[in-house]
């Protein structure tokens, strides 16, 4: 049964306070004297594992690009919140097959702040406060280590996270290792880290998903477990048709049951998740045609009804591309694996300018392969969509954005398209 407040689990937080306040001392010492030392690898796993001990030499918020080996994010200096726009994701593809569509992650854009960010974190506090364990959990495995295993995986998360950001954007982030405080310039609020749930921290400053998957091993042990990943923690705010509170506790199998063609991927994505590295993190986005800006909806009836009705009273103004921009990675410590994402909007009529984007969505839905399409459940602003889209091609064609008779398939620039760049900045004003 899933964990009800407190989130953390009491028993492991002291453990590892009681760990980290005996051994504080020697972290200097530690990292000066000696590397730390990995354990045995298992299974395929080509990451290194270590002890609790050694990860409590380290003491708090340790260098963790050199960690992980993931470059450190560059400074934003023209970033402004008032005016921040997301990257414009256009996640297409034909032929349109289901497959996993990798691409190495860009480590400046981990965390990508955009101008809805006060009025998101309002958002998904109200949601917080409705379904409660269906937006934030914790479920530890059986084994005993557990527990602590889970709590050093999201204090890891937590540090890696609140690192980026003050190195991404120092002109709003602060960090007082001393102390232990984090102070958020965007929102005017502290954070006295020591006294608060990791995962709570990234809930209040990040209006991003964050799933934590740990596999079945027993601590390092070898031998022990099938290497097999489940979710076992989780802020998740940003789902339509499913919530965390059916995911928790589950393997990758169950978490993606009933997604088109899992019995030729699943395989891949289970042997992908066990070989992961920390310095191979990854990025994909995933996409969808929707009314409004829904952030949230659990699954029943009231959104079968909408899936399933061609409304003739829909609008062009109120179709919206929703993209789900998610990354993967492993952290380097705890050998957790992260997958996090950002649910992005954009009205479809933004698509006019952007050359091939038309096209290429129009083809998709018109030829795209049913199973995936009707799982992703577009059918209901088809009738309203399709015109739009084979207007907009039109257009492009007659200002010489985009020739018919070049044919249509996967961007050059996905999953960006022709002169995104330029369109980007000119939108935040610079």
């Amino acid at each position: 049964m899933a964990s009800n407040i407190p989130f953390y689990p009491l028993l492991a937080s002291l453990a590892v306070a009681v760990i980290l306040l005996y051994l504080f001392h020697l972290r200097k010492r530690t990292l000066q004297s000696s590397p730390l030392t990995p354990l045995t690898e298992k299974h395929t796993t080509s990451f290194k594992r270590y002890t609790p001990l050694e990860i409590a030499t380290l003491g708090r918020f340790p260098d963790y690009s050199t960690l992980s080996g993931v470059p450190p994010p560059k400074p934003y200096p023209n970033f402004n919140i008032a005016t921040a726009k997301p990257r414009p994701y256009r996640p297409f593809r034909w032929a349109y097959h289901q497959t996993m569509s990798l691409s190495k992650l860009d480590p400046d854009f981990w965390i990508e702040l955009e101008n809805t960010y006060p009025s998101r974190l309002a958002q998904r506090h109200r949601l917080y406060e409705t379904h409660g364990t269906n937006i934030i959990d914790y479920l530890p495995g059986p084994s005993p280590s557990d527990a602590e295993r889970l709590a050093l995986a999201c204090r890891e998360l937590m540090e890696m996270v609140v690192q980026f950001l003050i190195m991404r954007y120092p002109h709003y982030f602060s960090l007082n290792e001393a102390e232990t405080v984090f102070y958020n310039g965007i929102l005017n609020k502290r954070f006295e880290l020591d006294r608060m749930d990791p995962l709570m921290v990234v809930f209040e400053n990040v209006p991003e998903d964050f799933i934590v998957m740990m596999d079945d091993a027993d601590d390092g042990v070898e031998g022990k477990g099938k290497g097999e990943y489940f979710c076992r923690a989780g802020v998740v705010c940003s789902s339509i048709g499913w919530c965390l509170g059916e995911k928790i506790g589950r393997g990758l199998g169950e978490i993606h049951g009933g997604v088109p063609y899992m019995e030729r991927i699943g395989g891949s994505m289970a042997r992908y998740f066990k070989k992961l590295p920390p310095n191979k993190p990854i990025q994909r986005g995933s996409w969808d045609l929707v009314i409004g800006q829904p952030l949230f909806e659990l699954p029943g009836p009231e959104l079968t009804e909408l899936k399933s009705k061609q409304s003739p009273n829909l609008k062009e103004e109120d179709i919206t591309l929703r993209v789900d921009w998610q990354t993967l990675r492993r952290l380097p410590l705890s050998g957790a694996i992260v997958f996090n994402y950002k649910a992005l909007f954009t009205p479809l009529s933004e698509l006019a300018d952007e050359p091939g984007v038309p096209a290429i969505l129009e083809k998709v839905l018109k030829e795209g392969d049913k199973v995936i399409l009707e799982y992703k459940g577009v059918w209901h602003v088809e009738h309203i969509a399709l015109p739009m889209l084979e207007r907009m091609k039109k257009g492009q064609e007659e200002r010489g954005l985009w020739e018919e008779s070049r044919g249509v398939r996967t961007l050059q620039e996905t999953p960006f398209f022709r002169g995104w760049e330029e369109k980007w900045r000119r939108q935040q004003g610079f």
